[in-house]
């Protein structure tokens, strides 16, 4: 295990997720409407003996660790919303897990990125792309954690977490390609597990803050020794149940 994620492990008890007790009535109700969402892609790929990873890297040829798949990735041009699937932790339990991002048109004009003044080159314009959140899955192809990261990891323009909280609805794959089910079950776990990527995003910048503080002179963007900024497990089945028995 690396350094940086051992640390992001002992940051876990830090993150603070809002209860389903602070929510309304009509919150709940929509994050068990895509609680059920999830189970029924769920549902229909185990049907057909096949499960997201599976259906996911299905005509990909042989899986290679970093390999983005599928090739050139997932993108919805209407809502800015892009994922791709890839592998190199070497976590245990994981196979592998999604990156997901968003770029504009789901990216407001009105906001931008943070002022960097950096040597690295980071992506503008159309191409500002923002990272959301990663979701790890297990070799069965079922969600097990959450994790966000440090921008050298993806590449992205950095935004701050509370304009990121807000763009967190956008994402949204509408369409069949590579996969109907697929598209559906990413695009609802968003919404089953919003107050923990929001949770996460605001641990990320907190978690930079104070690395930032703690080695001066460094760019801290940059920096290969702070990967992960923070991880949570996620359990579909408990979440659905805690929130039938909040709505009950």
């Amino acid at each position: 295990m690396s350094d940086s994620v051992a640390t992001a492990r002992r940051r876990e008890i830090e993150i603070e997720i809002e209860g389903l007790e602070a929510l309304s009535s009509e919150r709940l109700e929509a994050m068990l409407a895509a609680g059920d969402e999830v189970l029924e892609c769920q549902r229909a790929l185990t049907k057909g003996g096949l499960n997201v990873v599976g259906e996911l890297l299905k005509g990909q040829g042989k899986f290679y660790e970093l390999n983005h798949y599928p090739k050139g990735d997932v993108h919805d041009k209407e809502t800015g919303a892009q994922y791709y699937y890839h592998a190199h932790r070497g976590m245990a339990g994981e196979h592998g897990h999604f990156h997901t991002f968003l770029r504009r048109p789901g990216i407001p004009p009105d906001i931008e990125p943070v002022a960097y003044e950096g040597k690295v080159r980071w992506p503008t314009g159309k191409d500002a792309v923002c990272h959301l959140v990663a979701v790890s899955m297990d070799k069965y192809g079922y969600p097990i954690g959450l994790f966000s990261t440090n921008r050298w990891v993806t590449d992205e323009a950095w935004y701050e977490a509370a304009a990121v909280i807000g763009m967190l609805d956008q994402f949204d794959i509408d369409h069949a390609y590579p996969s109907w089910p697929v598209n559906r079950w990413l695009s609802s776990l968003f919404r089953l597990f919003r107050p923990e990527i929001s949770a996460l995003l605001r641990q990320r910048d907190r978690v930079v803050d104070a690395w930032r503080d703690q080695h001066p002179g460094t760019d801290v963007f940059e920096d290969r020794k702070l990967e992960v900024t923070g991880e949570l497990r996620i359990s579909v089945k408990k979440r659905i149940a805690s929130l039938r028995a909040r709505l009950d």
